[in-house]
């Protein structure tokens, strides 16, 4: 799955907690799901986020290691 995609469904999961008649089993099965869909996008963020630090290119073309923030 895409990150966008984890993103919408933990947003439909939220609402579903948010809803007064969801039972306790049902609550917790979409509260574990919700963990590890937010687990695996914020792996994936950070793998994306190591790839941009170690490949940007500077003026003179040569690599150089940067961090995203400066």
């Amino acid at each position: 799955m895409s990150i966008a995609q984890d993103l919408n469904r933990l947003e439909e999961i939220v609402r579903t907690l948010e809803a007064e008649d969801v039972e306790l089993d049902a609550a917790l099965a979409l509260f574990e799901e919700g963990v590890a869909r937010l687990r695996a996008a914020r792996e994936r963020l950070g793998t994306a986020e190591v790839k941009v630090q170690t490949v940007l290119e500077g003026a003179n073309g040569d690599l150089r290691l940067s961090d995203l923030d400066g």
